[in-house]
């Protein structure tokens, strides 16, 4: 697979991790059931993260601890040789009548090998699974902030690409 089509699925991830725009601090921590879960596929390969920390429970307006997702060691985690990180605190905000979250950016960076290309994507919006608290993206666009010439410009996530379950 090339590396452009490897850095094509690793912007999906950025733009997928569901972990968006605010970089606030978390006032409080967490208790245990102010949490979330995200799935994304990249490439082929799916990356996962469990029981990051939130700021509050949805549908209230939250933030996502970035460093509960980076976890070294493990809490995010990606097969095929693709390592990620998060560089903001994911804001989202909820429309609960309509089934709708919103974040406001997603910023990321992915390596693979020896290229690392770092990411953002702004306004996301994203929908409600049924009667959970699953929300599964609408497609969107992220645009290269940094990183190798090897990166592409830009990447568009198609929509269910990737998903979050706040618990």
């Amino acid at each position: 697979m090339s590396s452009i089509t490897k850095w094509t699925g690793l912007t999906a991830l950025a733009a997928s991790m569901v972990l968006a725009g605010s970089s606030a601090a978390l006032a409080l921590g967490p208790t245990a059931d102010q949490r979330a879960d995200g799935v994304i596929v990249v490439s082929g390969n799916t990356c996962t993260w469990t029981n990051a920390h939130t700021s509050a429970n949805a549908p209230s307006a939250l933030t996502v601890d970035r460093t509960t997702v980076n976890t070294p060691g493990g809490n995010l985690s990606c097969g095929g040789g693709i390592t990620a990180g998060l560089n903001n605190n994911p804001a989202f905000s909820f429309d609960d009548a309509n089934g709708l979250a919103k974040t406001d950016a997603i910023d990321i960076t992915g390596k693979q090998s020896f290229v690392s290309c770092r990411f953002k994507a702004t306004d996301i919006v994203w929908n409600r699974d049924g009667s959970t608290r699953k929300y599964v993206n609408q497609a969107f666009t992220a645009t290269k902030v940094s990183g190798s010439f090897l990166c592409p410009g830009s990447v568009t996530t198609a929509a269910g690409g990737a998903s979050v379950l706040f618990h």
